[in-house]
């Protein structure tokens, strides 16, 4: 039998001074159902954030109130672990948008500089054009150029490229990574003892280093493709930025041409 009565316990007549109603109050039994400590243990909770300082320290604790401590330390510790996972998975999103945005970012470098190779084809039927012009006895016009428009020279990475789609993807679909569990365990689902349920919390958080390790690796790969992506789309750019000086001098040449044709 249960060392207090539960219809003493539950009567809503019991006055609140009744010293059986307090004492099974302030008493920590052994929790069958939730492992929230927030109910399971009640005002003991204040005692064990402060480690027993003010009830005269761990040493001069009973067994009782020892093993329901380790068991707060412990659910304690399987929180802050969550919380580790919580704030490694949205660190994994946030990679994850950069990686898009990094994709997107390459596909646009390459549309300019293919625009810029059609803008090269048009200006050189338009060089042409104002050479033949000028009059018969006029020096044909040849425009000056520097250097050839060389057009996109980014080396994609397959592999990124692959990626940055699939990421892509699913952005736009409104899918996200699954957040389940890389080793998920059969607990039990109500342990007896204080002893079973440390150990159930020591069983979850070894699941969630294993599932905060994993996102880790996922990070690390991450951010080595962004480096790569990065230090290619840079070279990229610089590859634009001199095709863009040879069109616009070319343009120059061209404008200055088509101004002393009109001024004849």
């Amino acid at each position: 039998m249960s060392r207090f009565s539960t219809s003493k316990a539950t009567n809503p007549f019991d006055s609140e001074s009744d010293p059986e109603v307090d004492v099974a109050r302030n008493s920590v039994q052994p929790s069958h159902g939730s492992s929230s400590y927030g109910t399971s243990f009640g005002d003991n909770k204040a005692q064990y954030k402060n480690d027993f300082r003010d009830s005269g320290g761990i040493n001069n604790q009973s067994t009782q109130e020892l093993e329901s401590y380790a068991v707060y330390k412990a659910e304690e510790t399987s929180q802050k672990v969550n919380g580790c996972l919580r704030i490694a998975e949205e660190m994994r999103e946030g990679a994850s948008n950069t990686l898009v945005q990094l994709h997107q970012q390459g596909q646009q470098i390459e549309r300019t500089h293919l625009t810029a190779v059609d803008i090269d084809q048009d200006l050189s039927r338009g060089e042409k054009l104002l050479g033949n012009l000028g009059g018969m006895f006029s020096r044909k016009w040849k425009p000056q150029k520097n250097r050839p428009i060389q057009g996109p020279m980014l080396a994609r990475d397959d592999a990124f490229t692959t990626k940055g789609s699939h990421l892509e993807q699913r952005q736009r679909l409104g899918l996200k990574d699954n957040k389940i569990r890389s080793n998920p365990r059969n607990l039990p689902t109500e342990p007896a003892s204080a002893l079973e349920k440390v150990e159930v919390e020591k069983m979850k958080q070894d699941d969630g280093l294993d599932d905060l390790s994993n996102i880790l690796g996922e990070l690390k790969v991450m951010a080595r493709d962004m480096g790569s992506e990065i230090d290619r789309q840079t070279v990229a750019l610089g590859h634009v930025d001199n095709d863009v000086d040879e069109l616009n001098s070319r343009v120059g040449g061209a404008t200055r041409r088509a101004r002393k044709l009109l001024g004849k």
